[in-house]
């Protein structure tokens, strides 16, 4: 039986921030399917396992965690990996882990979420969505210029979330060519020797047939 289970699929980038950071770690670990598509977010039984309804969930031992970013501050917990060396580390990363949830994913999400899974959204929403993740895309560009990554010298759980929804470049329409901090930056994320592609680390691509 594996050490971490966790619920998630492969379409969601925040199931990915915490599936790649078990892949980085080496951790003894599986996903367990979610069909999201097929609604099952909302069945009474994955309220049971998660009231949000929501993935991720991981699950180690008797405990449960859902939230990308607790998954993620757990995890550096357990294996000392990622994290921070001291307070001040810990603040600007956690500054950064915060925005990204805030800003870059909640945009780049719901942008990529309407254009690829839902193409009868409206154009005037649509492009106001797209103009809000440019803007958390120049913020992240612009930082990185400063840093090869967000908090400094090295990578860290404010990396592996950030760019958790950018290796969907095509789905969203953009080429990082545009903006070069970060094409470099996702390149260095890419050299990392447990580095996978979220359609390749999580089950559910392609996207199950609607039941």
């Amino acid at each position: 039986m594996t050490e971490y289970l966790l619920y998630g699929f492969a379409q969601s980038g925040n199931c990915y921030k915490a599936a790649l950071y078990l892949e980085l770690v080496a951790a003894d670990w599986q996903a367990r399917f979610v069909d999201y598509f097929n609604g099952e977010t909302r069945t009474a039984e994955y309220r049971r396992i998660n009231v949000m309804g929501e993935a991720p969930v991981l699950e180690h031992g008797d405990l449960r965690l859902s939230q990308s970013a607790v998954i993620l501050d757990y995890l550096v917990e357990r294996f000392g990996r990622y994290g921070w060396n001291d307070g001040a580390e810990r603040r600007e990363i956690l500054r950064w882990l915060f925005w990204d949830n805030h800003k870059l994913t909640s945009y780049t999400a719901t942008y990529r979420f309407l254009r690829t899974f839902a193409p009868d959204t409206d154009k005037a929403v649509l492009e106001e969505f797209r103009k809000r993740a440019e803007g958390a895309w120049k913020v992240l560009d612009t930082q990185l210029g400063r840093a090869p990554y967000l908090a400094g010298g090295r990578l860290t759980i404010a990396d592996i979330s950030a760019c958790a929804y950018l290796f969907f470049e095509d789905e969203l329409g953009v080429s990082w060519a545009q903006y070069p901090n970060i094409d470099r930056w996702l390149g260095r994320i890419r050299a990392e020797p447990r580095w996978r592609h979220p359609y390749a680390l999580l089950p559910g691509h392609p996207i199950p047939a609607r039941k």
